[in-house]
């Protein structure tokens, strides 16, 4: 079992970044694939990026590719989201989320979910 809580959400002009941390709970969190994905109201989940257990490989949407960097901290529980140069379509509601399949980007690959953190870009 492992349980997620994600912070440092907030809001922000267009360009600017913030950095998502999710904590983890459960002494299975350093064997699993973790991932981020958003969701904007009236749309549908979408996947953001992923990191497998020893944080040594990572995919990313096309859509925050080389703005966005994942990293994981196994020791500290910890896993975060960099994101820079922010832009009005990156906001949502972001979700981290744990699971045992290798590097998914699909929210059914994913077997625990924390309960969001809200990011709003302004123009």
């Amino acid at each position: 079992q492992v349980q997620l809580v994600e912070s440092g959400g907030g809001l922000v002009q267009a360009g600017d970044s913030l950095r998502l941390s999710c904590a983890a709970s459960g002494r299975t969190f350093s064997s699993n694939t973790m991932g981020w994905f958003r969701q904007a109201p009236g749309k549908e989940r979408e996947f953001v990026a992923t990191i497998n257990w020893s944080g040594s490989s990572t995919i990313y949407a096309d859509s925050v590719k080389g703005r966005f960097t994942i990293s994981r901290n196994n020791a500290k529980n910890t896993m975060y989201l960099q994101m820079n140069s922010l832009k009005p379509e990156d906001t949502a509601v972001y979700y981290c989320a744990a699971g045992s399949r290798w590097l998914g980007s699909r929210p059914y690959e994913y077997d625990y979910w924390g309960q969001g953190t809200q990011v709003t870009v302004s123009s």
